[in-house]
């Protein structure tokens, strides 16, 4: 990976993750790894440009339909393509289908940029993850298999102790905190081949002591009343999150930061 470099354009495509819930912003919208990522980029070099078209939601079959062919059009230096992981959470998830659209979607971004980027998604500790970790895994193994064949890096999140801390998760246990979405970015500039500004990032945050039992119950119930069962509404009523919701930034503008 080349040292320093001059990338002057970035794409972001993908899910709720790459939105960036729950780094929530003082006027209600979100921030995220990729906004912080391309602030960064955008004070590097002058001019620098950036769209973000993932949607909160969105399946793998919807980021190939709805995102993949707007993103190759664009002809940015850098493509970041997460997703699938909405898919491994499904009850009925075809797994050979799954990979098969992820293939499609690197086929389709990889020559059109000069630096694609995937990532193996972090993995927060409980028994959600559990459940689902050796789809999550089988889904890994094929974004390693990708970047391998098309020239592409990947961005080892799964595999860093400290992203796996539930501290630095959202109350909803789904989405990373403003602090994990920052290790993200880090993450994510360091593969570019930018000088490190946390070297840190991977390094758990100090131990605390854990919330009492009473405490525990009080969140699991705010939890389980909060989001979790809207999420299985939706799921029962095939409904999401994104429907009906734009892209976060559409076109591949001039950037230098959050309005």
């Amino acid at each position: 990976m080349q040292t320093n470099p001059t990338h002057t354009s970035l794409v972001a495509v993908g899910d709720s993750f790459t939105e960036g819930m729950s780094d929530l912003l003082p006027d209600g919208s979100y921030r995220g790894w990729a906004d912080v990522l391309a602030s960064r980029m955008a004070a590097h070099t002058p001019g620098f440009r950036y769209a973000n078209l993932a949607v909160r939601g969105k399946l793998i079959k919807q980021i190939v339909d709805e995102q993949v062919p707007v993103a190759a059009a664009m002809g940015a230096d850098v493509i970041t393509l997460v997703g699938g992981l909405n898919d491994t959470l499904r009850p009925k998830c075809d797994m050979v289908r799954v990979k098969d659209l992820l293939t499609e979607a690197v086929e389709r971004l990889a020559p059109s940029c000069k630096q694609l980027v995937l990532m193996r998604s972090p993995g927060r500790q409980g028994p959600v993850l559990e459940r689902f970790r050796p789809r999550m895994e089988e889904l890994f193994v094929c974004v390693d298999e990708l970047a391998e064949r098309h020239g592409a890096v990947v961005v080892d999140l799964y595999g860093a102790p400290s992203l796996a801390d539930p501290r630095l998760w959202d109350v909803d246990r789904l989405h990373l905190s403003p602090e994990g979405h920052r290790r993200v970015a880090e993450a994510v500039w360091q593969t570019l081949g930018y000088d490190p500004e946390d070297t840190e990032w991977r390094t758990p945050m100090p131990a605390t002591l854990p919330p009492g039992w009473a405490a525990r119950r009080v969140a699991d119930a705010r939890f389980a009343r909060q989001h979790l069962l809207p999420w299985i509404g939706r799921r029962l009523t095939g409904r999401s999150s994104g429907d009906g919701r734009p892209p976060k930034r559409p076109e591949l503008l001039p950037y230098d930061g959050p309005a």
